[in-house]
């Protein structure tokens, strides 16, 4: 009995009660995790029906806060440099419109009337229109729309270089649109999704797609039946190790 009860016995005993406290703050740290990813989702619903911004100055871009502006309406009056468009590969599961799946935003370099560069998404074209939509023609002159700012994507470990033959990106980053544009500075910080057009239409607008990926709450319930079944299987190990040996 005495060897049973020495140093790896009450080792065993912390480490499975360290084990239990683990789990306890892994399962309070995903549920507030799971209020701050609320709060966000919601603080992004009023953000998408506020009345828009107007595009500050050129001169003020390197000072905005993006969290400011992201997924918020904002109005931008300029010119579209049609025959610098950027084509970054998405897809498209759930269209609003008439075309979906694999596919690629229109990302149009728009001049602004106040100076400098706005990336437009202009919306989704199916893979098979990629080639006709490198060189095809845009809306022409001054224009004016209302869009909704995104934060630029970030690129991954995996995500792929730019190819240039083809002006194909993989994020939707201003940074990265610039330089397969030839755009110099001053690129606004933030992407502009264009609204819905004419039905059928392309490129298909309005298409802009905001996700939060949110399973902290099956992550919290995970970690917190981890520690409720540790404290059993630990008592009935140590009930399996003091019960008398048999002769």
């Amino acid at each position: 009995m005495t060897a049973r009860l020495g140093f790896g016995f009450w080792s065993f005993i912390l480490f499975m009660l360290a084990l239990t406290g683990l789990f306890v703050l892994l399962g309070v740290w995903q549920v507030e995790r799971l209020a701050e990813k609320e709060a966000l989702v919601a603080d992004v619903g009023r953000q998408l029906t506020q009345p828009p911004y107007d595009l500050p100055p050129a001169d003020q871009w390197a000072a905005i806060d993006i969290e400011t502006y992201a997924y918020h309406p904002l109005k931008l009056t300029g010119t579209y440099r049609n025959g610098d468009a950027v084509l970054v590969f998405t897809n498209l599961p759930e269209p609003k419109g008439q075309y979906g799946g694999p596919g690629y935003w229109v990302m149009t370099p728009f001049e602004a009337a106040t100076g400098g560069t706005v990336f437009v998404n202009r919306g989704f074209i199916p893979q098979a229109s990629a080639a006709a939509f490198r060189t095809a023609a845009g809306p022409a002159g001054e224009q004016t729309l209302t869009g909704l700012a995104l934060k630029p994507e970030a690129a991954g470990a995996f995500t792929p270089g730019p190819d240039t033959a083809n002006r194909i990106e993989w994020v939707r980053d201003p940074v990265r649109l610039a330089a397969m544009a030839g755009i110099g500075d001053p690129v606004f910080g933030l992407t502009v999704d264009a609204p819905a057009g004419e039905a059928g239409a392309l490129p298909q607008g309005g298409e802009t797609v905001i996700e939060f990926p949110n399973n902290h709450l099956g992550y919290a319930l995970t970690w917190f039946g981890f520690a409720l079944i540790t404290p059993p299987l630990l008592a009935f190990w140590v009930f399996r190790q003091l019960r008398p040996a048999k002769a």
